[in-house]
């Protein structure tokens, strides 16, 4: 079986981790699988979509046959989750601004939250959910 929807994530970054650890809370339907940039699966799946680490640096959301980054890989994220459908209206932003906005967090997120050693270990009871 071919999962869906899929975020790849910044593995070593306290800010994706966190925000992983939200989508997992927030997802009661389990519609979302992970994996952590620096793992073989998220390079498998890199591949397919031919994408290069200088396409991107912290974040991938891969939606069926389409593959999302920086701001849209976000909103197509929150799109999913069913409180937050109301971020869907950031769709109006540009695109040129709100992927500078990301660029920005993204260029900072380990000056500002802290970067671990190495990826995550998801618990025994979210460990199905990663690729």
């Amino acid at each position: 079986m071919k999962p869906d929807s899929i975020i790849l994530f910044d593995g070593v970054c306290n800010f994706c981790n966190s925000t992983v650890n939200f989508v997992l809370k927030q997802d009661k339907k389990n519609i979302l699988l992970f994996a952590p940039l620096q793992s073989e699966a998220a390079q498998k799946i890199l591949e397919q979509y031919k994408l290069s680490k200088s396409n991107f640096d912290s974040f991938v959301f891969v939606d069926g046959d389409k593959i999302y980054i920086k701001s849209s890989a976000a909103l197509k994220v929150m799109g999913k989750l069913p409180w937050w459908k109301w971020t869907q209206v950031f769709w109006i932003v540009p695109k040129p601004l709100r992927d500078w906005v990301y660029s920005f967090v993204s260029k900072h997120r380990y000056k500002w939250f802290g970067k671990k050693e190495q990826c995550m270990i998801p618990t025994q009871e979210v460990r199905k959910r990663f690729l």
